[in-house]
């Protein structure tokens, strides 16, 4: 009752005053109709003030987001869902919840009434153009009566997430012939010589041999399936991804490393969807994943990486050194100097595969003189050590580019032979 009198509203306030004063003049006049006008002023907010208080804590409420993961530009939908745990029908319900301004203007519904044990669902969308994990909530809900006299607020604790990923774009299949491990044609080889019992076949892709259909498993799955040529169990590999302010250019959802974030995540889900074991490594060094699958661990992970102030790759490098079992590296750079792309060229040994996907920074912003000196000789110090360069403009898509990454580029060790 007294948190109710505490939430009279201004009308509230007034009927309250205004019946105490007619209360005293009808006392002190003797006027016994001014006394009963009085006390039926004063009697509406007191009365309004006790069914409000009683119906506060009286709802439940639950949230549901679909989907909880979202790509950038995508939206979602919040499910709000208020009961009325009473036997009483609540007054007018005034819905307020909390959304970051990332995700627009903060929501607002009115519900006339909820009759007892009654129940309501609210819907509405939400979308953002910014990477990142949004908080969704408290919930706020101001219960009133039906004359405007009262109202209070309530607050309820729980919350959600809303993550936005990068945006990802599929990939046409490109043969990386050393992302496989131990894999190779002496493993097929092998396997042809173990049988057909013993080979685990997968789906047929637009583009597989056909002499490779295993039609004993084409029975049992009624899919075409054929043979797996590599030793997928034993596929390893490593995503870098340059995250230095300096080696970028432009800013917001345009920007080069806006670009780089979709890039890499398109590659990671690629990969990870080809049965590669994945690691994320940035200029900072390795990037923990969560428990959850490699592909939702690595869209949580990029949706929340920012630039870093590092002005070198080092402890990224370092960190692919680590990985001695990698056997494919996919580097998405931004501006490198020919240094660090020597320092970068040596990670890869062996019949690893390296595929530098390197932003053309000049389509980005006009070009500092010598920095595009600098981009070439480290394109070149990358080919020559035998690394794939997949070059990245600001108007083409890495679906487009990706292709480039079948290619070997070994120019610039014949050049150092003529």
């Amino acid at each position: 009752m007294i948190s109710g009198l505490r939430a009279l509203t201004a009308r509230g306030r007034s009927f309250l005053a205004s019946g105490v004063a007619a209360l005293l003049c009808a006392l002190l006049l003797g006027e016994y109709d001014l006394f009963r006008v009085a006390v039926l002023i004063v009697s509406l907010p007191l009365l309004a003030a006790m069914v409000v208080s009683r119906t506060r804590y009286r709802l439940s409420c639950a949230r549901r987001l679909d989907p909880p993961r979202v790509q950038l530009g995508g939206e979602a939908t919040v499910t709000l869902r208020l009961e009325n745990v009473t036997r009483l029908p609540t007054g007018l319900l005034m819905i307020e919840d909390t959304v970051p301004p990332a995700l627009g203007a903060r929501p607002r519904f009115v519900l006339d009434r909820v009759e007892a044990q009654g129940i309501r669902e609210i819907d509405y969308r939400v979308r953002s153009d910014l990477r990142g994990r949004f908080g969704i909530g408290p919930l706020t809900v101001r219960i009133s009566d039906p004359f405007g006299l009262v109202e209070l607020t309530r607050s309820f604790s729980i919350s959600d997430t809303l993550v936005v990923t990068p945006r990802v774009v599929a990939l046409p299949h490109v043969r990386l012939s050393g992302e496989w491990t131990g894999g190779g044609d002496s493993h097929t080889r092998s396997v042809a010589a173990a049988g057909d019992d013993d080979v685990a076949p997968r789906e047929y892709r637009q583009g597989d041999d056909l002499r490779r259909v295993h039609w004993r498993s084409t029975a049992r799955y009624g899919e075409l399936m054929v043979r797996r040529e590599e030793q997928q169990w034993q596929s390893r590999g490593a995503l870098l991804l340059d995250t230095r302010r300096i080696a970028h250019r432009g800013e917001g959802p345009r920007s080069s490393f806006e670009t780089a974030v979709s890039a890499a995540a398109s590659i990671g889900v690629h990969l990870a969807r080809e049965g590669l074991g994945l690691r994320l490594v940035t200029d900072q060094g390795s990037e923990r994943l969560t428990d959850t699958g490699l592909s939702l661990a690595l869209l949580d992970t990029l949706a929340v990486v920012r630039n870093s102030p590092a002005r070198s790759l080092e402890h990224g490098i370092a960190a692919l050194r680590q990985g001695g079992g990698d056997g494919l590296i996919v580097a998405v750079l931004g501006a490198v100097d020919p240094e660090q792309a020597q320092a970068l060229a040596r990670t890869r040994h062996g019949n690893m595969t390296g595929v530098a996907v390197m932003l053309d920074l000049t389509t980005w912003d006009r070009p500092e003189p010598g920095r595009d000196g600098e981009h070439r000789a480290a394109e070149a110090m990358l080919s020559g050590a035998g690394w794939r360069v997949v070059r990245l403009p600001a108007d083409a898509s890495i679906a487009g580019v990706w292709p480039q990454a079948a290619r070997r580029e070994r120019f610039a060790l014949n050049r150092g032979g003529s």
